[in-house]
């Protein structure tokens, strides 16, 4: 199946959503996806949404209660088997209306928002799935283009004085805020956009993970226009 990722080492692509589930992250591979070439119209679904918040999360009644032309309609039942697809496999899929995230200004040394790269951790094994249907997508770096952020000495210095506490407790402090999840890309690094309609499947750092977590970001929204994002 030959696409824009086929030489990507950190990247596998299968043609079903089986095979997004039951292949295995190995080596460098810590991202798969479904590759999908969606029909329909999925712009008439945005317009016809409502945006109560920055971030609002759209539910299936809503969705069904849309009047929609019949290329609308092909979109909406995409989206409504992938929610039924992810939520008989045992995930609890969110499709969300996004204006934009909530920015991270409380530090002007390190972010933490969503637009920083960051990997995704949990104590239980999982993975984060993510398919955007409209704007702009997401986008991930191969770990060996990114430099955590807490390792890079002027940041780790000022942390240090945030801080201000016993040495020992340091690295549960980091932790405890999430700076030790964000990652700078490396001088002259070009990020991999996710594409629309592909879902995706990304490496989770938890204890019995056999990879390096995805690195991955949010992208900044384009002007006048929503994204359509299907997350969990």
């Amino acid at each position: 199946m030959k696409n824009a990722f086929s030489d990507n080492p950190q990247i596998g692509v299968v043609p079903t959503f089986s095979e997004l589930v039951n292949s295995s992250f190995q080596g460098d591979m810590n991202a798969i996806f479904w590759y999908r070439n969606l029909v329909g119209d999925f712009e008439e679904i945005v317009s016809k949404l409502e945006l109560k918040e920055n971030v609002t999360e759209v539910l299936v009644e809503d969705l069904l209660a849309l009047q929609l032309s019949e290329n609308g309609n092909l979109s909406r039942q995409i989206i409504l088997k992938d929610i039924q697809l992810l939520t008989d496999f045992g995930a609890s899929p969110s499709l969300n209306l996004i204006k934009n995230y909530e920015r991270d200004e409380e530090l002007d040394f390190i972010s933490t928002d969503v637009y920083s790269f960051h990997v995704d951790r949990s104590p239980i094994p999982t993975d984060t799935f993510l398919c955007t249907y409209h704007g702009a997508a997401s986008e991930i770096l191969p770990n060996d283009q990114v430099e955590q952020k807490i390792l890079i000495p002027e940041i780790r210095e000022k942390l240090k004085k945030l801080h201000d506490g016993p040495e020992n407790e340091f690295e549960n402090f980091l932790e405890e805020y999430f700076f030790d999840l964000h990652y700078q890309p490396k001088p002259n690094t070009k990020p991999v956009n996710l594409g629309l309609g592909h879902l995706w499947r990304l490496a989770v750092d938890h204890p019995s993970q056999q990879v390096l977590p995805c690195v991955h970001r949010a992208p900044v929204e384009q002007e006048d226009e929503y994204r359509l994002l299907l997350i969990c």
